[in-house]
């Protein structure tokens, strides 16, 4: 009996997926653990394997379409056995959980740090703007791949529904000669979206963009209902701190330049996420959750950290942090900041964190407040360094310092327990040598 392969629930927050490339085709004989196409969801691409030995006999989804979870993929079974007559998939339109009918997406709000949760909102293809009054339809993965290989993808003929350009149009248009490349440099920005180099046309007098609407994404329709939830739901506190920099970044520079021929390189964040779980063991009551009828105290120090990604920010997770040297961390985090980039984390990458850090410092923000990630009951935000007149034995002198803010569940953590928690870790952070034992 031939055997239906369903969308997977890849992620928590996974309602739709994405069927980004099959990596198979129809007659092709499969075995158990075959990987059969890759899946993009709101968080990660990922590969689809295949549980049964057989031949794909049918494929009910063309590349590029997007299938809600459970819907069938494609039928294995036996050469020549009859196919199951299933209907065609298709993604489900977003309904919104306090909402009796479907409505129009919330806007997102500026801030930082969704956290998963279930939602019924499917991924929706961004639409490039490429000349007035027409756009084009194209995935973010082509869309990542016209920018890599500067290909203008109005030029592009799309082989996906409703004619929507696919990662295998943007390849047969670079190898083929097919597409137009833009006079204009892009690059990747430390944000993870795409900055222009800016030519003479680039000051003449006129609109900054054209004036229209785009359709809200997966990702960043949750990012928007988790941080309305955590800011109404949650009742913040914030509690501030200058830390003195100075000793952090002469021993980071020690480490650095010592270290150099064995290709250690540790960043501020590195001794930042350690410092916290550090501070964690010193002060437990604020690595705890609020579950409403019960505070759950977690005995490991899961520190996640903020990653911006294309459309969203996700927060990766470093666990056992508190068992672990600030080299091991440090290797750690590059890890799981480059396969977030990448959409490359498994869901346990990115879920069971206790406690989160988002640090926008390397951007020269000198502070701010970020939004808890619940479950967490708190969040660090990390400013940048900044050089300035300090009093040291009662003398004037140059210091650097960095400001730190602590947001707070008042449900969880009180007044005291944060300002002990924040004093922990400025003591860790002014001595960073007590890190390396």
């Amino acid at each position: 009996m031939a055997q239906i392969i369903d969308m997977p629930k890849l992620s928590d927050t996974m309602t739709v997926g994405t069927l980004v490339k099959w990596l198979k085709k129809e007659g092709e004989a499969v075995k158990s653990g075959t990987m059969l196409a890759e899946v993009e969801t709101d968080k990660a691409t990922m590969e689809l394997e295949c549980f049964f030995d057989g031949v794909v006999l049918k494929i009910y989804a063309p590349a590029g379409s997007q299938i809600a979870v459970g819907a069938p993929l494609c039928a294995v079974g036996k050469a020549g056995e009859v196919v199951p007559d299933v209907p065609a998939p298709t993604a489900p339109k977003p309904v919104f959980k306090d909402e009796p009918k479907p409505a129009s997406p919330p806007k997102a709000a500026t801030a930082h740090l969704p956290t998963p949760s279930p939602v019924s909102l499917p991924v929706v293809h961004p639409e490039i703007p490429s000349s007035p009054g027409q756009r084009v339809r194209i995935s973010p993965l082509a869309k990542k791949l016209a920018v890599e290989k500067g290909i203008d993808p109005a030029t592009v003929q799309g082989s996906g529904p409703s004619g929507r350009i696919v990662r295998a149009d943007v390849i047969a248009a670079a190898e083929g000669g097919k597409s137009q490349i833009s006079n204009t440099k892009s690059q990747t920005s430390s944000a993870g979206g795409t900055k222009f180099a800016p030519a003479a046309s680039s000051f003449v007098k006129g609109p900054i963009q054209e004036d229209k609407t785009s359709t809200v994404s997966n990702i960043r329709g949750i990012i928007a209902k988790r941080l309305l939830e955590s800011k109404t739901q949650i009742p913040h506190f914030y509690l501030n701190i200058e830390v003195d920099a100075s000793p952090l970044l002469e021993l980071r520079t020690q480490l650095n330049t010592a270290l150099e021929k064995s290709g250690v390189k540790l960043s501020v964040n590195d001794f930042i996420l350690k410092a916290s779980a550090e501070a964690l063991r010193r002060v437990p009551a604020v690595n705890c959750s609020w579950e409403e009828t019960v505070v759950r105290h977690h005995s490991a120090a899961h520190v996640s950290f903020a990653v911006a990604i294309e459309d969203g920010l996700i927060t990766p997770v470093v666990r056992d942090a508190h068992v672990k040297t600030v080299f091991a961390i440090s290797d750690e985090a590059k890890s799981l900041a480059k396969r977030a980039k990448d959409k490359k984390l498994a869901p346990n990458d990115f879920t069971g964190g206790t406690f989160c850090v988002s640090n926008l410092g390397m951007m020269g923000i000198e502070s701010f407040n970020a939004i808890i990630n619940p479950p967490n009951a708190a969040i660090l935000a990390v400013g940048t360094t900044v050089k300035k007149p300090v009093v040291k034995n009662d003398q004037i002198v140059i210091g650097q310092t960095m400001m730190l803010t602590l947001s707070v569940d008042h449900r969880v953590v009180d007044g005291a327990v944060g300002a002990q928690f924040l004093a922990a870790l400025k003591q860790l952070l002014e001595a960073p040598a007590l890190l390396l034992i």
